[in-house]
């Protein structure tokens, strides 16, 4: 568990990054809460000193909570923290993200409304159209900013090949649950 960082399906960025054609550089943390932003420091450090990074982008929507720790990290470490999505709407970003050929997998649910069917339903106009409901009955953010759900992304625009999901695991736990992907690999776009 975390309060910062996305995780289910962590195991797993190594494709996209592949997909993507970028290098990637992970860091552990036992999700204690604070305490994971030296983590995050540390790993930030590295990729400053291993790859010359000078900034990073954000895709925080609403969540003051992230946003603002992580720009307080950057602004230790001399990095720019760009956050393009910020106050976007969130029904407008995730038609957006549907429209522009981004496939997402969700793979954590935890807000009342979102049963188990969610985990392993690939976001398209439907599922849009069904949180933007949900969201309005049960009082939670349609863009999942607040630890709602999580998703992975199989293909996008960027990525050179798709990541398929081979095998996975639904776990509930009466209110919550993830989906723990067993096997993925990356294969040629359609």
């Amino acid at each position: 568990m975390s309060y910062m960082f996305h995780y289910p399906g962590l195991e797993w960025t190594s494709l996209q990054a592949e997909a993507i054609g970028v290098p990637q550089l992970t860091g552990k943390t036992e999700g204690v809460k604070e305490e994971e932003l030296r983590d995050l420091e540390n790993t930030l450090a590295s990729a400053k000193s291993k790859f010359g990074l000078e900034g990073i982008y954000t895709g925080a929507l609403a969540s003051v909570y992230q946003k603002s720790r992580v720009e307080k990290v950057c602004k230790n470490l001399g990095l720019e923290c760009v956050s393009p999505l910020w106050g976007v709407d969130p029904e407008l970003h995730l038609r957006r993200l549907v429209k522009d050929g981004f496939v997402a997998m969700v793979v954590s649910v935890s807000a009342l409304g979102l049963d188990q069917g969610w985990l392993g339903r690939i976001l398209d106009a439907q599922a849009v159209d069904e949180l933007v409901v949900l969201g309005a009955k049960f009082k939670f953010n349609v863009g999942l900013e607040g630890g709602e759900g999580e998703t992975f992304v199989l293909d996008c625009p960027l990525f050179k090949k798709r990541v398929e999901v081979q095998g996975s695991t639904k776990h509930w736990r009466g209110d919550s649950g993830y989906l723990q992907i067993s096997n993925a690999m990356l294969v040629p776009k359609a």
